[in-house]
């Protein structure tokens, strides 16, 4: 296995952790896809007092996720869409009722359909996507690549009212 030279880790602030905060973040979606919600972060940061440390998001959805991705091309958003289109396709069959085809035994059956038919599909993408990220903040800024946004993504079709809960510790 080839491996490149990695560097010491050079020491940015060390210290107790003397403050924390909570909040709750609600985000209406318009129905499948991202939502940027990076501003909203870095204001609750801003507000925290805190100058060094580390905010944790979780969303309590099962249907929806989050992801840090590019926030300078669209294409991204819309080639990651695909990709998970690929992963658990919408509109795939549900056991219940399905008839014997070949077109249907070349899509997955899905059991649980109580829902929708959007609902499988969407807590498969909830797995393989996050439901919370921890980002370094220093300087009271959110540690975050030049390209890097934070996201929501929704995984069913029609909008949902989301909640994210955001903690920050530091000092």
């Amino acid at each position: 296995m080839r491996q490149g030279k990695i560097g010491s880790v050079e020491p940015l602030v060390s210290g107790a952790v003397a403050r924390h905060a909570s909040g709750r973040l609600t985000i209406a979606t318009p129905g499948q896809g991202f939502t940027d919600f990076t501003g909203a972060v870095a204001e609750f940061v801003r507000g925290s007092g805190i100058r060094d440390g580390l905010v944790t998001l979780f969303c309590r959805h099962t249907s929806a996720s989050l992801t840090i991705q590019e926030n300078a091309d669209p294409d991204v958003q819309t080639d990651l869409m695909t990709a998970l289109d690929g992963f658990a396709p919408r509109g795939a069959s549900s056991v219940h009722g399905a008839e014997e085809s070949d077109a249907l035994q070349s899509q997955p059956l899905y059991v649980h359909s109580a829902e929708g038919p959007d609902d499988m599909p969407a807590h498969i993408r909830a797995m393989l996507t996050d439901s919370s990220l921890s980002i370094p903040v220093i300087e009271r800024r959110l540690a975050l690549g030049a390209w890097q946004g934070i996201y929501l993504i929704e995984h069913r079709d029609r909008s949902h009212q989301r909640e994210i809960l955001l903690q920050i510790m530091g000092a």
